[in-house]
């Protein structure tokens, strides 16, 4: 019977000298794949983008999203979006809102747009099941000096709440 368990003993050694193998190398992959998302973190991103949630999916004009962010590099020019996310139920083909910015050291701006999100073909921003999203363009390339911004996006469409948006936000891009 000592013989025969013998080779069952050195079987089992062998597994379980592969399974540490097996833990080791996949610990070392995870190790390799944590490290290497670390230090892609750290590298300077060239946006910015905060979306806000709006409550109940009925934005209300006096729910204002505010948006802030630094400006370092002035060697470049930027672009301003308007993100906004709504679902199928959304009633109109554009939304009217006021962007109000308030550059470093001066005073607020106030600014009305109107933003088409649907053609005759339907609507303009990507879309998944019954959610659309659109970046809509605020702005040309433009030269930004350095320092803190400041923005406000309020809806300023005839129906208070505007049902059905679910998500405002700013996004603002660098361009090379």
């Amino acid at each position: 019977m000592g013989l025969v368990s013998m080779p069952c003993l050195l079987y089992l050694v062998h597994c379980s000298i592969y399974l540490c193998e097996m833990k080791l190398i996949k610990s070392s992959l995870l190790l390799l794949v944590s490290c290497t998302l670390y230090l892609a973190s750290c590298t300077t991103v060239d946006l910015y983008e905060k979306d806000i949630t709006i409550p109940g999916f009925k934005w209300k004009s006096s729910f204002k999203p505010e948006f802030t962010f630094l400006i370092k590099d002035t060697s470049v020019q930027y672009q301003l979006f308007l993100v906004l996310r709504h679902n199928e139920k959304y009633n109109y083909n554009n939304i009217w809102i006021n962007l109000y910015s308030q550059p470093p050291g001066d005073t607020i701006h106030k600014a009305p747009f109107e933003l088409p999100l649907a053609s005759s073909a339907g609507w303009l921003g990507s879309g998944m099941d019954d959610i659309y999203e659109h970046r809509v363009n605020l702005t040309k390339p433009i030269t930004l000096k350095a320092g803190l911004y400041h923005f406000k996006i309020e809806q300023i469409m005839r129906e208070d709440p505007l049902e059905n948006v679910m998500n405002v936000g700013l996004r603002v891009e660098k361009k090379q």
